[in-house]
């Protein structure tokens, strides 16, 4: 650790810093600890200028945490369409609700309260707390254990049990009596715009001459690289069914991926020679979309598929559309499969399907790739809205 000399350089020339270079962001503005919350649930795992506009629309719509908490998860999950990692808008709303039924619609001003509530961890109660109350609460994510590890000279895996007790203790030690929010934001501000995994601006630095690791010139091998992500390969198939001017679609189930919103029917490929995916592995593939042995034929085993989900009768053919995405540590293949032919009814038993027309499937909340199929489709049925 730093001794109280070099601490208190650290949080001169950081605040210094950050009033001359802090970047014009809506959730620095009327700082609440509801904004903050919002903007920081966000921010998990997504850019700075992909969230900017999503924020100002929800913070629009739900101006208030009681608004929140009244709305239907619909609409929340609507307006969270394309930001991803849907269970932190699930959290969110389930969150709001806890606020209004526990604490009377008035967000927590505590630490334990506010660590209490779904979808919040350490990290962001502190965060929420510094940033809108100035509480002396520390902080640690993405940024700050670069930033921490470099400062520190930590020359193994920062994220290791050891190393992280010693981040938090650091990231506690070092803030100071005033104006934590705004050094916990210099921190992150610093570790997102200078302080770089690769090539990081020292030159530029504020505290250069504070770091260890750059004084060393050992910025490449600090922090530790991670391991990159192993993908696993996998082929889908979407499914559009049309039966007058509507659209087979279905609600995706609570443990499944995009849960709660609503996609157009679709299935794994594979062969009987492949193993299953999460097979020889300590915890199976969770929720997995069925999966059919195409065997050179996958037309005729999706047919097959959707008679024994739905009850109905198809006949597919492969369209020219197909999609290349990437879902976690998921490379995925997607082709679409048009139906020709449909007859029969809906099982009863059949889950959450429903026959929607193009117009409300756009209104209502869809994975990314459901609704490039669907703007696909509104584009292929225009000027004959009766049939695809």
């Amino acid at each position: 650790m730093h001794d109280a000399k070099w601490k208190s350089a650290l949080r001169r020339k950081l605040l210094k810093w950050f009033d001359e270079n802090q970047r014009d962001l809506p959730w620095r503005k009327n700082k609440t600890p509801y904004r903050v919350w919002v903007s920081e649930i966000m921010l998990q795992q997504t850019q700075v200028a992909t969230v900017v506009d999503y924020y100002k629309r929800f913070i629009k719509t739900f101006p208030t945490v009681k608004k929140l908490a009244a709305a239907e998860e619909a609409e929340v999950l609507k307006l969270w369409e394309g930001l991803g990692y849907y269970r932190r808008a699930k959290q969110l709303h389930a969150a709001a609700k806890a606020v209004v039924e526990q604490h009377g619609g008035k967000f927590p001003t505590d630490f334990e309260s506010v660590l209490a509530l779904p979808g919040i961890g350490r990290y962001t109660a502190g965060a929420i707390l510094s940033i809108s109350l100035d509480q002396q609460q520390p902080i640690l994510e993405g940024n700050t254990i670069r930033l921490f590890a470099r400062l520190m000279e930590i020359k193994s895996d920062p994220r290791s049990t050891s190393n992280q007790k010693s981040l938090w203790e650091f990231s506690e030690s070092i803030l100071p009596r005033k104006r934590c929010g705004d050094f916990n934001q210099s921190l992150m501000e610093l570790g997102s715009e200078v302080c770089h995994p690769k090539r990081p601006q020292c030159l530029i630095c504020p505290i250069r001459d504070l770091c260890p690791t750059s004084v060393k010139g050992l910025q490449e091998s600090i922090p530790v690289a991670t391991k990159k992500i192993e993908y696993e390969e996998l082929n889908e198939a979407i499914v559009v069914l049309q039966r007058g001017n509507k659209f087979l679609v279905r609600q995706c189930g609570p443990d499944e991926r995009w849960a709660g919103l609503w996609d157009f029917p679709r299935y794994e490929i594979g062969s009987a020679a492949e193993k299953p995916i999460g097979e020889n592995t300590k915890k199976p593939a969770k929720a997995r979309l069925t999966r059919v042995n195409a065997n050179g034929n996958p037309a005729r085993a999706i047919e097959t598929a959707v008679n024994q989900d739905t009850g109905l009768v198809v006949s597919l053919d492969k369209s020219d559309k197909q999609l290349k995405h990437a879902v976690t540590k998921y490379k995925i293949k997607l082709d679409c499969y048009i139906a020709g032919e449909v007859s029969g009814r809906l099982k009863k038993s059949a889950g959450k399907l429903k026959w929607m027309t193009i117009d409300q499937v756009h209104d209502s909340p869809m994975s990314v790739t459901g609704r490039k199929i669907a703007s696909w489709i509104g584009k292929r049925i225009n000027g004959n809205p009766t049939r695809l």
